[in-house]
């Protein structure tokens, strides 16, 4: 607040709050008349200003009045001042000509030449100081309020170049330590060097799963030749291709010898598992399955109920994109769902693994060889990898050697604090894994670089950033898992959404756009805008935006908050139905140096994934759209046959109240500048809880508990019910006996269908709920503007 003194030395009114001063000054004149007696020129002047100050006006209030009680002036709404209080500026020219020294007249008054003089000389010499350190002191331009989000998303933009992140990865990639540590640490002075004001580095111990001291191997017991996982012969072993394990064994299998036959059973879908079981005995024999199509641990657990002992995985060289050379090459996968193990669930009988399984990657030339499979090509004539019908199933020896051992893993975490709503955290992830991330880490310092770069220039965010690079993101993201799990209160009240740097450019074919159904128009809008100046030149594909899952650190976000999620990426894959859980496969990565020499393509990426972060800090009113939850939840119940009446009621309801929400009627209700910011705090929170709605208690393994997330297929469709569905053919496939489905599996199969049509529609009815809070918020509200 700041107030006027009306009656001042100059006389001149200041801008506030009235202040009258005649009655103050009237008590001044009064003390000071009784303790002076000889009249004199001070006197006179004293006289001559109280005269004045009658002329002007000055009234008697009687006492000052208190500061507290009287009115703030109220800043505007839109734009938030810089200073909450404006210093009273005191006038310099005033000064006190009283004096008790007694003497003679003549004397007093050279005395008061010369203290005029040398008061004179002292104001200039100060004005002069002053003058001269403002002319030596470089200008500091104060902050400015961009009005126009477009000249801050360019300027933004233009930050961001492949010259930059190119020389951040070199840096990154020349540490001389390559240990998860030393990379940490080298972001967080990273970090704090570019800006960062508030960046933490914690460390985790956790169970971690390594390559034993020697190679797992598989060893045909008929021709007694023993194979390493990529194929080559044991005695042809290379001194190193002990550390080529690194990427040639499952994390978290069990471990020990295993002899059984050999079993093709393709992806390993129930379909592949009924057919295989009604054909032959497959108890602890070894399933050779290929990547693709379903979830591994998904995969796993339906081997495991079927009794089988091992499983070799590979890839089937017509499902990888071509030349991608992954004949000669094993991989490694991971079974931890997410987070440290020692949490998670450990199996007794497998001695402190995850399975009961002992699992194996292998190379497809190996898978070949054990399937005797005909000879393949790639392409459009490529042949599916598969045992011929009357062939002599193989029998093998599998070791498996995996070791358990406590390590930490260390976490880095910044904070971009934001002005009008810090308590709302828009996350950005990354990991600095020493052989994965795809310069993850470098487009992540880009990203920190550009923005606070607008801080400095005066643009402050509405909200807080945080961006995080994690550690044991190979393993089962356990870094993401345990950062999440300690802050989960503060997180679930505060996240606003999950931008994800898993692997930004695995390949330089298809740009890819992963994002839950709340950010699918955002992640479509800023895809095809980038795509206008895209790096072929103009012949570039539309669009590819999609809900399927995806591994990655973004299970923890997706899943156990519920925020709503994007991710861009650079792939090189083909068809999503057979390729999109490819991914679960590690391979030995190549450089981005390799994979991107002018980092054009890491350009693109940081571009798009800087423009979702502005939107998402910047908006006053988030850019989720409830509408697109709408249509994608009436898109996953087209069969009407199998769904009740209630449900596609539900359902229906939950569009119209969506797309009038979104509707041009609400827009003045959904306007920032109509509504006070509680208002539009509220709004926003339902906008950000939607999705919590929609998650479910015990998956599958390998499943989201958010149902909006979807699996790769032909039609598109909830994941429990398809789970449901094929939950009858394993009943059916446990009991060989069986040819026909008995009445009581069909009830148990109805009566799991109606157990996902349920919970279905509890997550319907809750999230249309939500939507009918957020029209009530404006429709009680006052028909007033702010």
């Amino acid at each position: 607040m700041a107030y006027r003194k009306v009656c001042d030395a100059q006389g001149g009114p200041l801008v506030g709050e009235v202040l009258h001063c005649s009655g103050g000054l009237d008590l001044d004149w009064d003390l000071d008349k009784e303790e002076l007696q000889e009249p004199g020129p001070s006197m006179d002047r004293m006289q001559m200003q109280h005269v004045e100050c009658q002329r002007s006006g000055c009234s008697d209030p009687g006492p000052d009045p208190d500061p507290e009680l009287m009115e703030p002036i109220q800043p505007s709404v839109s734009v938030s001042p810089h200073e909450r209080f404006e210093r009273l500026q005191e006038d310099p020219n005033y000064i006190s000509h009283f004096t008790r020294a007694p003497g003679h007249k003549g004397q007093r008054r050279i005395h008061c030449f010369l203290l005029r003089y040398f008061l004179a000389g002292m104001v200039l010499f100060v004005l002069g100081l002053l003058i001269g350190w403002f002319a030596h002191t470089p200008t500091v331009k104060p902050p400015v309020l961009r009005s126009d989000s477009s000249d801050l998303l360019e300027e933004l933009l233009k930050g961001i170049t492949a010259d930059k992140i190119d020389a951040l990865q070199r840096s990154f990639s020349s540490l001389s330590d390559d240990s998860e540590e030393a990379r940490a640490r080298y972001l967080y002075r990273q970090w704090v060097g570019l800006g960062l004001t508030d960046v933490h580095l914690s460390n985790h111990t956790v169970l971690l799963s390594l390559p034993g001291s020697t190679p797992n191997t598989i060893t045909d017991k008929s021709s007694r030749q023993c194979f390493l996982p990529d194929g080559t012969p044991c005695d042809q072993r290379e001194p190193n291709d002990l550390s080529k394990q690194r990427f040639s064994y499952a994390a978290y299998s069990a471990a020990g010898n295993l002899q059984g036959e050999v079993v093709d059973v393709q992806y390993a879908s129930v379909d592949d598992l009924r057919r295989t079981r009604e054909r032959l005995n497959i108890t602890n024999h070894i399933a050779v399955v290929k990547l693709g199509q379903l979830p591994l641990l998904y995969k796993l657990s339906l081997l495991s109920e079927l009794g089988f002992g091992g499983v070799l995985l590979y890839i089937d060289p017509c499902d990888a994109p071509p030349g991608s050379h992954i004949w000669h090459q094993a991989f490694r996968v991971t079974l931890n769902p997410g987070g440290n193990p020692t949490t998670v669930g450990m199996s007794r009988e497998a001695r402190g693994s995850l399975t009961s399984l002992l699992v194996q990657p292998i190379s497809a030339f190996l898978a070949k060889t054990l399937l005797s499979s005909p000879i393949t090509g790639q392409g459009d004539s490529c042949t599916p990898l598969a045992m011929p019908p009357n062939a002599e199933r193989k029998k093998i020896t599998l070791t498996v050697g995996s070791q358990l051992s406590s390590k930490k893993i260390y976490n880095v975490v910044g904070y971009l604090k934001g002005k009008r709503n810090p308590d709302r955290y828009v996350l950005v992830g990354s990991r600095h894994d020493s052989d994965q991330g795809g310069g993850a880490s470098a487009i992540m310092n880009q990203l920190i670089a550009a923005l606070t770069e607008q801080t400095k220039r005066g643009w402050v965010p509405d909200r807080t950033t945080v961006f995080c690079s994690w550690g044991g993101s190979a393993l089962g993201n356990i870094g993401s898992y345990e950062w999440g799990k300690d802050n989960s209160v503060v997180l679930q009240s505060s996240a606003v959404a999950y931008v994800s740097l898993n692997s930004p450019v695995r390949g330089t074919e298809t740009l890819r756009a992963t994002a839950s159904p709340t950010l699918l128009q955002l992640t479509s809008d800023i895809q095809r805008r980038q795509l206008l100046s895209c790096i072929r030149g103009g012949n570039c594909p539309g669009p590819n935006v999609s809900s399927l899952q995806l591994p990655g650190d973004v299970g923890f976000f997706a899943n156990q908050l519920a925020v709503p999620t994007l991710e861009f990426a650079f792939e090189q894959t083909k068809a999503e139905e057979t390729t999109s859980f490819l991914s679960e496969a590690q391979f030995s990565a190549e450089s981005p140096e390799t994979l991107d020499p002018l980092f054009k393509f890491h350009e693109t990426i940081a571009k798009m994934t800087a423009e979702a972060i502005l939107r998402l800090i910047n908006d006053p009113v988030l850019p989720f759209y409830p509408l697109d939850i709408a249509l994608d939840v009436q898109n996953k119940l087209k069969d009407k046959s199998a769904m009740s009446a209630a449900l596609l009621s539900s359902a229906s309801s939950l569009r119209d109240h969506a797309a009038f929400f979104q509707s041009e009627t609400m827009r003045p209700a959904n306007d920032p500048k109509e509504r006070d910011p509680s208002h539009v705090r509220m709004l926003n929170d339902v906008l950000r809880d939607l999705e919590k709605s929609f998650i479910i208690p015990q998956p599958p393994p390998g499943v989201y508990r958010n149902l909006l997330y979807s699996l790769p297929g032909k039609t598109s469709q909830f994941s429990i019910l398809r789970f449901s569905q094929e939950a009858l053919l394993c009943s059916n496939v446990a009991n060989k006996a069986v040819k026909h489905i008995s009445a009581e599996q069909e009830e148990l199969c109805n009566s799991t269908v109606k157990q996902s049509l349920s919970l279905i529609l509890q997550a319907i009815r809750s999230a249309e709920r939500l939507v009918c809070f957020g029209l009530d918020l404006f429709e009680n509200y006052p028909n007033d503007t702010v």
